[in-house]
């Protein structure tokens, strides 16, 4: 019986994996405000490295 329905079996089981992922990204998922902060941060770090290495 197994083998008689394994294509669907694979098939449900990549549908509960995709909406598992999907649902952990919405969950986990920064806000715009935080990432913004965290690139400005990071571009000002490493805007100093440069200018620490040239002098």
């Amino acid at each position: 019986m197994l083998a008689k329905y394994w294509k669907q079996i694979g098939f449900v089981i990549l549908i509960i994996a995709v909406l598992f992922n999907i649902t952990l990204k919405l969950i986990n998922k920064t806000s715009l405000k935080t990432e913004a902060l965290e690139s400005a941060k990071y571009m000002l770090q490493q805007e100093k490295n440069n200018n620490t290495v040239e002098k």
